[in-house]
């Protein structure tokens, strides 16, 4: 796939979502100290006001920021209206924080908290679809773009009235749609654009090429039928169509898994570097928790459901995330502040930008941090747990360290 950068928007535009999205990370590790393990459930309040947290201001901030860069390169078109970046990410974050904040102490903030966050996310589905429309040519990656984002959409609207039926406004079963809000936001939205990304950046940064699409785009299509048949479940109270959506769902996790495997197989870059130690970390979690969903699905576990999820989170999506920035924000500093040089003054290199010994210290403090949190989960164990988290807090506190290092490289 060719990528080009002509259509680029400002660095400047960027890096607040960068910013905020590894600040945000370093609070949501910091707040594990306040779970109870032995109490863990998934409708807790603390667990819910976590992962709101973290997936707004963290996961949502970061994918929104990639996907101000990615989107007009990859389409080549220019954005229909970057300017609108500027506010988006001040209302995410602010959203998030009064949603975390109800969850917690004021249900009353919920509906307030999600109208703020439903706006913001409202303008970045505007806006993206504005800038797609542009495209005469659909590719697999933009196919995955507009059905990720036509699933944020469904579960900005569940998620909304989810929030005016805890603050008692109206009545609602929260239990299902709460069902269909997570699997239409994690699978549908994060799920399926961490696919159409990984298929941009993961053949870029490896050099990797003729190589097959046919496991991401059979992936993406049973993804899709599986997210579609578990939302219609919730709605409905239809059992086997919920476990025929989870099958599916697995399925189309093990295709894009082989589509992983193909593109490492075919790299022409062999680098050791942070980038490949964070997605094999990142791809090894993922199965594990695949294993663990299986098991669930088995033996009817809440414990095993918890320590997939948190799997998913921290491993998965975590050192996905992560991973990328070590080769996202590098390349476009470079590019906006060094690229101008070339041929007038000696520029420095990309890898010259990376702290490659702090990023391995948050690379070792951070997997160790998840394995042993992950496994104090299935175990019930607080003391095991809250070890865990401290090694995640130094960890996150070594990647923050280093973000700022390359964004204010000179």
């Amino acid at each position: 796939m060719a990528v080009g950068t002509d259509f680029a928007p400002p660095f400047k535009l960027i890096a607040p979502y960068f910013i905020i999205g590894i600040f945000s990370f370093c609070v949501s590790v910091l707040l594990l100290f306040q779970i109870d393990i032995t109490n863990l459930s998934q409708i807790d309040t603390t667990t819910i006001s976590w992962v709101h947290l973290f997936l707004l201001s963290f996961v949502m901030m970061i994918i929104f920021g990639a996907m101000a860069q990615l989107v007009p390169v990859v389409l080549e078109v220019g954005h229909f209206a970057v300017d609108l970046y500027y506010i988006i990410f001040p209302l995410l974050f602010g959203g998030s924080l009064m949603m975390s904040y109800g969850f917690l102490h004021s249900p009353a903030l919920l509906p307030y908290g999600g109208l703020v966050v439903l706006i913001s996310l409202l303008v970045f589905v505007f806006e993206t679809f504005m800038t797609i429309n542009k495209v005469k040519k659909f590719n697999t990656v933009m196919v995955s773009v507009v059905i990720a984002n036509i699933f944020l959409f469904l579960g900005l609207i569940f998620g909304i009235t989810m929030a005016l039926g805890f603050a008692g406004t109206i009545t609602v079963d929260i239990h299902a749609l709460l069902k269909a809000h997570i699997y239409l936001v994690l699978f549908g939205y994060v799920g399926i654009t961490i696919m159409g990304i990984s298929m941009v950046l993961l053949p870029m940064f490896w050099l990797s090429h003729s190589f097959t699409w046919k496991p991401i785009q059979t992936a993406l299509w049973l993804i899709t039928i599986g997210v579609i048949l578990v939302m219609i479940s919730a709605l409905s109270d239809t059992v086997t169509l919920g476990y025929i959506g989870y099958l599916l769902t697995f399925i189309a996790l093990f295709f894009y898994m082989y589509q992983i495997y193909i593109i490492y197989k075919t790299r022409v870059r062999l680098e050791n570097d942070i980038y490949l130690h964070s997605l094999l970390f990142s791809y090894g979690s993922f199965l594990v928790s695949l294993l663990f969903g299986i098991l669930y699905l088995v033996f009817d576990s809440e414990r095993l459901l918890l320590a997939a999820g948190f799997l998913t989170l921290l491993g998965f999506v975590t050192f996905v995330i992560v991973g990328h920035l070590y080769k996202i924000v590098p390349f476009l500093v470079w590019y906006q502040r060094f690229s101008p040089l070339i041929g007038k003054q000696k520029v420095p290199m990309l890898a010259d930008m990376v702290p490659a010994k702090s990023a391995r210290f948050g690379f070792i403090y951070n997997t160790t941090g998840v394995v042993l949190a992950t496994f104090a989960i299935l175990i019930a164990s607080n003391m095991l747990f809250y070890a865990g988290v401290s090694f995640l807090l130094i960890g996150s506190i070594f990647v923050a360290k280093d973000i700022l290092y390359m964004i204010n490289f000179k």
